[in-house]
């Protein structure tokens, strides 16, 4: 993805310099086959990630949705090519979403960086790379464009940091969950899993028990949020290591309750960038 960006950036001068010195024209589809080959192989390859990690009944859907159309467009040859090849400023926005995606996955993946690092750095690679694109096809004077390509990159980089709650973890993502009373030491697992508790059960303490799957070599602290009808209680945080097929086993134990602890209670389950991994949901009854 990273290299496709010179494809991209020497695709006209290409095209020229074979017309001055050969002659002959060479059909823009032609040129920019490589680059939707390159898109095809990124999307196809991200997407079952986001669909896997994503939190579907949260703003997450609307990322991998986004990824999904995307996914379709980039195979749709008579929507690629007479419809977002034609339009630069787009095409150029089309690539940036697509190396923000490929960079969340890949980065835990080959550099074992924790979720809040790599997303940091997709974030700037993509933004750094797709607003003097876009913005140089834009209709506009040049002494006006490089302020434009300024105020593009703040903005972009300061909406991806406000929207993370809403980018799911690609590299993170729940095998196992529970809400109970006991946790077998021995084989550090439930022993039953509650939807509804009573309030004489939390007398001894309620156990939210996660298992997450991560990369192996990654070291993640994600944090297990509890929260009362709407109302967060407590954060707690956990330490986990990637490299565990069935993922990584963790829980957090919450002994203080509030007097009146009747109600619909959620854990929602995220890295140290407020991601969103899971949530966990159980009522608590008189």
């Amino acid at each position: 993805m990273l290299a496709s960006w010179l494809w991209l950036a020497a695709e006209n001068l290409l095209e020229r310099g074979i017309s001055h010195y050969f002659d002959k024209k060479i059909p823009p589809a032609a040129l920019r086959y490589i680059t939707q080959l390159v898109h095809q192989e990124s999307l196809c390859f991200v997407v079952p990630f986001f669909v896997l990690t994503t939190a579907w009944n949260s703003g997450q859907a609307l990322f991998t949705a986004l990824l999904i159309v995307a996914a379709l467009i980039s195979i749709t040859d008579p929507i690629y090519y007479k419809w977002l090849a034609p339009r630069r400023w787009l095409y150029f926005i089309f690539h940036g979403v697509t190396l923000f995606a490929a960079l969340l996955t890949t980065l835990p993946l080959l550099f074992h960086l924790p979720t809040p690092q790599s997303y940091l750095w997709s974030l700037a690679i993509a933004a750094l790379l797709t607003c003097p694109s876009a913005a140089h096809n834009l209709p506009i004077n040049k002494w006006k464009r490089h302020l434009i390509v300024l105020l593009l990159i703040i903005t972009t980089c300061g909406l991806g940091y406000l929207v993370r709650p809403w980018i799911p973890p690609a590299s993170l993502w729940l095998t196992q969950v529970a809400i109970t009373d006991h946790i077998d030491d021995e084989i550090k697992s439930p022993t039953q899993q509650l939807k509804v508790v009573s309030s004489d059960q939390l007398r001894n303490g309620i156990y939210a028990y996660t298992a997450i799957h991560a990369p192996r070599g990654l070291n993640e602290r994600i944090y297990h949020q509890w929260s009362r009808n709407g109302k967060k209680l407590d954060k707690i945080a956990l330490d986990i290591t990637g490299g565990r097929e069935q993922g990584y086993r963790a829980w957090s134990h919450k002994m203080n309750f509030p007097e009146d602890v009747a109600g619909d209670w959620k854990i929602t389950v995220m890295t140290d960038g407020n991601q969103v991994i899971g949530v966990l949901r159980f009522e608590v009854v008189e």
